[in-house]
């Protein structure tokens, strides 16, 4: 059949409330032209992240009714911790509340901060809490993606991919008492979600082996990664999806991960490692802004609903329907002309906001634009990736992209074919659309709480 059917029945319904037009007007007038501000109950579709809104599977919920809330060593715990050494090989794992809190553990323990040098850590790119937890921590954050990564309309299987020359290079340059570890996100979030090659993967263990620097994963799509691996990288076409992914973690010495993506759970994290010196002050540093080893800020609820998660999102069926859905809408996008950044990624479709909106220039930030026209014109709910996000005072962003990213298991083919239209309206008037200023900001991660004023 060429129709991808979602792999899952509904057996639990959350009622939208539909708004007017002029409803959303003021609702986004009310919330400082910043979608981050609206209220969910007034959103018809909330694609502004698929971190924490996966809809639970029936075993996930029979697991929450199961869960061990006992404060030390409770046997949920053990059951998440199987799981992980089970697929990931690492000799430790560490609960934590979510992705951002085992990145700030991973670099608070990393990271040197009583030299007279300041140290550095590459990656293919770094998402927002990453580069922002590098950076509290008196680090610099430094982006080598690939070349073909910098062209959104260039279509190529593996444009998450880290820039092996430059890598090297950067670590010649820089020496390697600066570089505490090199750091590859997969799928690439800020370049689209982007898949990287086990090939690449490699080359990144192949070159921090020669210099003895830790190699560590941003795991938050591992699955989705390992999905494209084997439809795109010869070699794994006849692997399972769940040996893919082992081979990707075995390449690495720890990761970071938000649970909340392929996790498939609503909160969560954890963070892996090899090193058992590592893992003894991350550990002490987890019990003084966590919680208890094993617990880590989760309840034994949440344990269980991420041990049965990292079981599922490795379904197969469940990841082509994923991955063929985003690519439908994808799709969709291109016929119309709107510019996307191609091939679309497995969680979101990035638009290009600066091929779409060239009239805007990227100080006045052509992606926010987008976003809000977006809520007023359909009450759907995206995010910026460009000059806010990543912007620095009178410097803009290398891309100015819009994400729309899906959460799991939660929207049908109706709604995916509701954006559609919104898309092909906005379209006819696209020209009209004016740009925005920032009226006040925070000094790091401005986007979530930024207020803007229409120009």
């Amino acid at each position: 059949m060429r129709t991808i059917i979602e792999p899952f029945k509904i057996k639990v319904v959350e009622p939208i409330r539909m708004t007017t037009r002029e409803e959303r007007e003021k609702i986004l007038k009310d919330a400082h032209y910043n979608p981050f501000l609206i209220h969910a109950k007034d959103v018809l579709i909330d694609l502004l992240t698929d971190s924490g809104t996966a809809a639970m599977s029936s075993k996930q919920w029979a697991g929450v009714m199961e869960g061990d809330e006992s404060y030390a060593g409770s046997q949920s715990f053990y059951r998440f911790e199987r799981v992980l050494k089970e697929l990931t090989g690492f000799h430790y794992i560490i609960p934590t509340h979510q992705g951002r809190a085992a990145e700030k553990i991973l670099f608070h323990i990393a990271v040197r901060t009583n030299g007279s040098e300041q140290q550095v850590i590459p990656n293919n790119t770094h998402f927002d809490t990453t580069r922002a937890n590098i950076e509290y921590v008196g680090a610099k954050a430094v982006d080598l993606p690939c070349e073909e990564g910098r062209k959104p309309s260039l279509r190529k299987p593996f444009k998450g991919n880290m820039d092996l020359e430059k890598l090297e290079n950067f670590i010649r340059e820089e020496g390697v008492p600066k570089i505490p570890l090199v750091m590859v996100t997969i799928t690439n979030n800020s370049n689209g979600g982007q898949p990287v090659s086990m090939e690449n993967l490699k080359g990144v263990r192949g070159i921090t082996n020669r210099y003895k620097i830790p190699f560590f994963l941003d795991a938050a799509r591992f699955a989705e990664n390992a999905y494209f691996i084997k439809l795109r990288e010869p070699g794994y076409e006849n692997k399972s999806v769940e040996a893919i992914a082992q081979e990707i973690f075995h390449l690495a010495d720890g990761c970071t991960m938000s649970a909340k993506k392929d996790g498939l759970a609503n909160m969560g994290g954890f963070l892996g490692l090899n090193s058992r010196a590592w893992a003894q002050k991350a550990r002490s540093l987890l019990i003084l802004t966590e919680g208890f080893p094993t617990y880590g800020g989760l309840s034994g609820r949440d344990l269980e609903a991420l041990a049965q998660g990292f079981k599922e999102v490795l379904e197969e069926d469940y990841l082509k329907y994923r991955i063929r859905s985003i690519e439908y809408f994808g799709e969709k996008l291109v016929a119309m002309g709107v510019p996307i950044v191609e091939p679309p990624g497995g969680h979101a479709i990035y638009i290009d906001a600066k091929a779409f909106l060239p009239h805007i220039p990227p100080l006045e930030y052509p992606g926010q634009a987008l976003v809000n026209e977006l809520y007023v014109a359909a009450g759907i709910r995206a995010v910026e990736i460009g000059s806010v996000m990543f912007g620095k005072a009178d410097t803009p962003a290398d891309m100015e992209l819009v994400r729309l990213a899906f959460p799991r298991r939660v929207y049908t083919q109706s709604h995916v074919d509701y954006i559609v239209e919104a898309m092909e309206e906005i379209v006819k008037y696209k020209k009209k659309l004016q740009g925005v200023q920032i009226t006040q900001q925070e000094p790091i991660m401005r986007h979530f709480t930024a207020h803007f004023e229409p120009l």
